[in-house]
């Protein structure tokens, strides 16, 4: 990478970085973060994130095109694939001609026959309850070398970044809607049976 690309790759990292920190959905930023890997990646044409939840629930987010979601549906009905390999197991899983991919036998016959020939996933570090992975397709074989991962590996962490921080905001909207709603119990009990707020509370915490 010269040291051009270097400067403006770490540019659009800077600004993919403040996109993740302000006020956007999680989907806003994924599909920015897969905009940005197939404008800054030599070869991808089509870019996309898997999130894998509990009982195999999947959704495909912020694809480039209808291409993604399709290949993550294949993926999902075969029960393999270098999305769902990435997402579960490893970190980086790079596939260089689908044609002759021995790894997914059926998911890469499928892929192949819409025209797909490389494929690169990368890990995202989500949560215990859900996996998830950032990935790039190409219609030509070869597409992605050594540069491609070192890119590819920096928006993940990017996406990453933007799907934890939407589950902690959840989680902390959630604690205060369950602490609005137990001091409204309290407030009805306290007044109904006049005790106090810590009798009101001792009440209440069984059925919480």
């Amino acid at each position: 990478m010269t040291d051009a690309n270097q400067h403006e790759l770490a540019q659009r990292m800077a600004e993919l970085a403040r996109t993740v920190a302000g006020p956007r959905s999680v989907d806003e930023v994924l599909t920015e973060v897969s905009a940005e890997a197939k404008d800054l990646i030599a070869g991808v044409d089509a870019a996309g994130v898997l999130l894998i939840g509990k009982g195999g629930r999947f959704q495909s987010v912020g694809g480039t095109s209808d291409l993604p979601q399709r290949l993550d549906e294949l993926q999902m009905r075969y029960h393999e694939g270098p999305c769902v390999e990435a997402a579960v197991d490893e970190l980086i899983v790079r596939s260089d001609d689908l044609r002759t991919e021995r790894r997914w036998p059926m998911y890469s016959a499928a892929a192949a026959a819409l025209g797909v020939r490389s494929a690169l996933s990368f890990k995202l570090y989500t949560s215990s309850q859900t996996a998830g992975a950032l990935n790039l397709f190409a219609l030509e074989p070869g597409a992605f070398d050594a540069e491609a991962e070192t890119i590819g590996a920096v928006l993940a962490a990017h996406a990453a970044a933007a799907i934890i921080a939407s589950r902690q905001s959840e989680q902390l909207e959630s604690a205060l809607s369950t602490r609005d709603r137990i001091g409204q119990a309290k407030g009805i009990i306290m007044e109904r049976y006049n005790i106090d707020d810590v009798a009101a509370f001792d009440m209440l915490r069984p059925l919480s």
